[in-house]
């Protein structure tokens, strides 16, 4: 079943799904700059009081996967949407090539390692999504897992993957993590426009890799790719959020939305003090009164 929140499309269970058929862009973002930035100031400050409820209860933490085509806007998403938050309760990881060691462990390994603790917010920059994304359209990577499955990598094979992301994602779920996750959905041709900036502009070269270029012949593949991802992996408790991304202030305000609006439906207090820890703090207040 597809919702729609706002822009974006909310994805939570196997319906029919075709990226090519959801818009890229849309006309949602506010025409002035500075209505753009009061928005998101305004997101800011909701998110940074949700972050603090989080953090004074520390009994859930909040787990945020980015995921998307190269240039995407995931990197510029994850800095202008969590900017207003504490620092200290929020960590970010990109997930790159695996090293040797996480070949060597399950594909949730490296992932597991760096779980945000309760009352903490997590942000993964890519995640243990690539093992049903990447290694579906490359599946010669796969051969550099050692898995005991062999060689043959069927349908059965990416079935049992995705349902193995979602029991683990219940699992995570049932331990106090909420799950949000994102895809930033891109067109083509911006993709190409993104691509050629970073060629012409001296501030964004370093950014330009090898593989980005490359992996644009694969273009179909990896929409397919995440076609069936999306479809299988999208649950009640996790669904996946579909941003329009051709726009990045647009798609910087949904994201924000997005999280205020999951932040709201975990229906967080301020923890309530027992009757000792309340008679503690007032002996605490008179020690204080008498300096």
């Amino acid at each position: 079943m597809t919702q729609k929140q706002g822009g974006s499309i909310e994805l939570n269970s196997k319906s029919g799904l075709k990226l090519s058929k959801i818009p890229t862009c849309i006309n949602a973002h506010p025409n002035s700059e500075p209505h753009y930035k009061s928005q998101l100031k305004k997101n800011h400050a909701a998110l940074k009081e949700f972050q603090t409820l989080l953090y004074s209860g520390h009994a859930k933490a909040l787990l945020i996967i980015f995921q998307g085509m190269d240039t995407a806007g995931k990197d510029g998403a994850i800095e202008h949407v969590m900017s207003g938050v504490n620092p200290q309760g929020c960590s970010v990881v990109s997930f790159k090539t695996p090293t040797s060691a996480e070949l060597d462990h399950d594909f949730f390994w490296r992932a597991n390692q760096v779980l945000p603790a309760r009352g903490m917010i997590g942000i993964f920059n890519r995640s243990y999504y690539e093992e049903a994304l990447i290694t579906r359209v490359h599946p010669e990577l796969l051969l550099k897992e050692k898995l005991p499955s062999g060689k043959i990598y069927g349908n059965k094979f990416w079935s049992d993957r995705y349902r193995d992301i979602v029991n683990h994602e219940k699992y995570l779920h049932r331990q106090g993590y909420e799950i949000v996750k994102i895809f930033i959905h891109i067109s083509k041709d911006e993709q190409k426009k993104r691509l050629m900036d970073r060629f012409s502009d001296p501030k964004k070269q370093w950014k330009i890799s090898e593989g980005d270029v490359r992996e644009r012949a694969f273009w179909n593949e990896y929409q397919h790719a995440y076609e069936q991802c999306l479809r299988h992996t999208g649950t009640k408790t996790a669904p996946w959020y579909i941003v329009p991304g051709d726009d990045k202030k647009s798609a910087r305000l949904q994201i924000s939305q997005i999280l205020i609006t999951r932040f709201e439906a975990m229906k967080l207090e301020y923890p309530e003090l027992n009757p000792e820890e309340q008679q503690r703090l007032k002996k605490l207040k008179a020690l204080l009164g008498k300096e």
